[in-house]
């Protein structure tokens, strides 16, 4: 197939945030530092529906700063802090991973920095205080990655609920495997067709409209025991759409338009992942400057074929080579034809916040990718016979 889904609609919820929305200021006595000297741990505390305590952890490098930044609530993981800068009294820097930006004033006893977080189109008011010995909170050890189903296996959806989505959803709103457990919400078949054969809406032929009109939440989980990798969720979703929906098809070709992905004369400025285990996260949030989609653990497929299904119109093909799992996001405001009409919500425009460009040219600009258009024959799906979903 000419398209490259992978996981790539393994996603975390539109617009969630790995940290919470609330601050909590806390106070230390503690001795004054030297002016500008950051490193050590800094501790804080944001609420959603309960506190997440956060540490961020300084060093002193050749040139400025490095860092990381803990959930310890979340687990031991650590995420790369980037862009750190301390000039005169401020301090800024950047969780790439997570798509975080904070920016605070650093006191005069250089002991606590005020400021703001940023995951999201508001800031929110956080308050790091310098940890002593005595008072520093305790980083927990990372958990281990979840016991992975057999390589080998060829699993099938033991138990599968599928109910009809009446929320009025103009587009898939998440694709999660969490440990066993399988769900999907306000789903089309003519997503989930995308998904499990790594297709684009326009390589899927002969389909009626109920296809990608009539939405679904489904529910369910494997006969295997482990976690299933991203081909074997290919496969059990295959299982289902023949089962449930009695989907049958042939292979055909037909040439379209596509774009193809390379990587630019500057070079990939992407990273790669500081994560374990075996399926990417995808996410898509408002930012100040438009939206900011965020790929966690993934591979170039799993970019482009978030792409294809969620946000262009036409296939997408990767021509760059690269052949590692990767952290990065970019920031872009969408046109017209994209999200199928419907963009997730964009934040409102202040003066303070320029808009971001558009994707083609924040690919560029921030991950040194090129997307191009062409034409060119591809695979397609010729629908022989499909019907909506049996009963539970």
């Amino acid at each position: 197939m000419t398209g490259c889904v992978r996981m790539s609609v393994l996603m975390l919820a539109l617009g969630s945030s790995l940290i919470g929305l609330h601050a909590a200021a806390q106070t230390a006595a503690t001795a004054p530092h030297t002016r500008g000297d950051i490193s050590g741990d800094w501790q804080g505390t944001l609420q959603v529906d309960h506190p997440l305590r956060l540490v961020a952890r300084f060093a002193k490098a050749d040139k400025g700063f490095t860092g990381k930044m803990y959930s310890i609530d979340q687990g031991g993981q650590g995420f790369s802090a980037s862009a750190i800068t301390v000039d005169a009294s401020t301090v800024k820097f950047t969780i790439e991973v997570i798509g975080g930006t904070y920016e605070g004033t650093l006191s005069a006893d250089g002991n606590s920095i005020a400021g703001n977080w940023l995951q999201g189109p508001n800031p929110v008011p956080l308050t790091l205080v310098r940890a002593t010995k005595e008072t520093a909170w305790e980083i927990p050890p990372v958990a281990p990655p979840p016991k992975l189903m057999a390589a080998d296996a060829d699993p099938s959806f033991e138990v599968a609920t599928i109910k009809p989505n009446d929320t009025g959803a103009t587009g898939m709103q998440g694709l999660t495997v969490n440990g066993r457990n399988f769900q999907t919400r306000a789903s089309s078949l003519g997503d989930l067709i995308s998904f499990a054969y790594e297709v684009q809406s326009k390589q899927i032929v002969g389909a009626p409209d109920w296809v990608y009109h009539d939405r679904y939440d489904i529910a369910a989980v494997p006969d295997v025991d482990g976690a299933p990798n991203p081909a074997q969720i290919r496969l059990m979703i295959k299982k289902l759409l023949k089962d449930r929906f009695k989907l049958t098809f042939h292979q055909d070709k037909k040439e379209l338009s596509a774009y193809v992905l390379t990587v630019a004369k500057s070079g990939s400025k992407v990273k790669e992942t500081e994560l374990q285990g075996s399926l990417p996260g995808i996410n898509i949030r408002p930012s100040p400057k438009g939206l900011t989609l965020i790929i966690r653990n993934g591979q170039i497929a799993d970019f482009t074929g978030f792409l294809q299904i969620l946000v262009l119109d036409r296939p997408v093909v990767d021509h760059t080579a690269l052949p590692a799992k990767y952290d990065f996001s970019v920031t872009f405001t969408p046109d017209d034809s994209q999200f199928n009409g419907h963009p997730p919500p964009l934040p409102a425009k202040t003066d303070a916040a320029e808009s971001a460009p558009n994707l083609f040219e924040a690919m560029q600009q921030q991950l040194g990718w090129k997307l191009e258009a062409e034409k060119t024959p591809v695979d397609v799906m010729a629908i022989d016979h499909v019907e909506k979903p049996s009963a539970n």
